[in-house]
């Protein structure tokens, strides 16, 4: 299951989970939809999610950067709730 470094809610039944894993001695990066199963229980795992080497992290973070830029431009997000994100996870 690799350390999960932040999750967060993605709907009622599902939530992103973020860990650091290892595979066959490769160090990887595992973003992942959970899924709460019908009869309760603990979330589980779906196919929905990208694992990456932590080699291409730099290009992931520039392409998210490139998206973030992109979306404040269209006015998707504000700015302003990206800092209070930064400011949060700074304390």
């Amino acid at each position: 299951m690799g350390k999960i470094v932040d999750q967060f809610t993605k709907n009622a039944t599902e939530e992103v989970r973020v860990s650091i894993t290892e595979f066959r001695g490769h160090q990887l990066i595992d973003f992942r939809i959970y899924v709460e199963p019908k009869d309760g229980g603990e979330r589980k795992p779906t196919k929905k999610g990208i694992t990456i080497n932590v080699n291409l992290y730099p290009k992931l973070k520039k392409a998210i950067l490139k998206a973030e830029k992109e979306l404040i431009k269209e006015g998707l997000i504000e700015e302003e709730a990206l800092e209070q994100i930064t400011n949060e996870d700074a304390s």
